[in-house]
């Protein structure tokens, strides 16, 4: 006995539910993991040679929702200047820090740092003290970067998260490396 394909009943209903269904389920997900990172856009040379120019980075904003930042971390953060703008720079001081550049070289609490990420030694010289709810960043491309030595303290309510990965250019895709400066001796 032959048997006769039946016309499945309400199929265009069951489709269009199907199509909402995947609709809502990608929405779902993409409101997810734009609760859980942003993705910004490298823009100048301050970072050099740790990030580069038009370089696009995957940040992770949950990284400091239950825990500060630690030296050596590299964070995007808004502008305090200017909040409209996205920053991202390299965590040297940490609440209650004494920072010092002298000589070429960055002091935290009197303990040189060893610092093998950046471009080249800073030609400039200073002194701050890091207050509690902020923190002192410099790009790594320190005599070609608008940070902490320029415009002061980063509050910590600024930072947005925790550079992880650059995904773009594809010939430079990786994790990034948060290299922790090792405080080397004492001045």
């Amino acid at each position: 006995m032959e048997q006769i394909a039946q016309p499945v009943k309400g199929g265009w209903a069951r489709t269009f539910a199907e199509i909402v269904q995947t609709v809502l389920l990608a929405g779902v997900l993409f409101l997810g993991v734009n609760f859980v990172t942003a993705r910004i856009r490298v823009e100048g040379s301050s970072m050099e040679p740790s990030l580069h120019d038009g370089e696009f980075v995957v940040v992770n904003r949950l990284a400091y929702r239950w825990a500060q930042p630690l030296r050596g971390d590299i964070v995007v953060f808004r502008f305090p200047l200017n909040p409209d703008r996205r920053f991202i720079k390299r965590v040297i001081g940490l609440p209650g820090d004494q920072v010092q550049i002298s000589e070429g070289r960055v002091l935290v609490n009197g303990m040189y740092l060893e610092e093998p990420y950046i471009a080249a030694a800073p030609r400039y010289a200073g002194e701050w003290t890091v207050g509690a709810e902020e923190v002192f960043v410099l790009g790594d491309n320190r005599n070609n970067s608008s940070d902490s030595q320029h415009w002061g303290m980063l509050p910590l309510d600024d930072i947005i998260g925790r550079a992880v990965l650059v995904y773009w250019p594809v010939a430079e895709a990786g994790v990034i490396r948060h290299s922790v400066p090792l405080l080397a001796f004492e001045a």
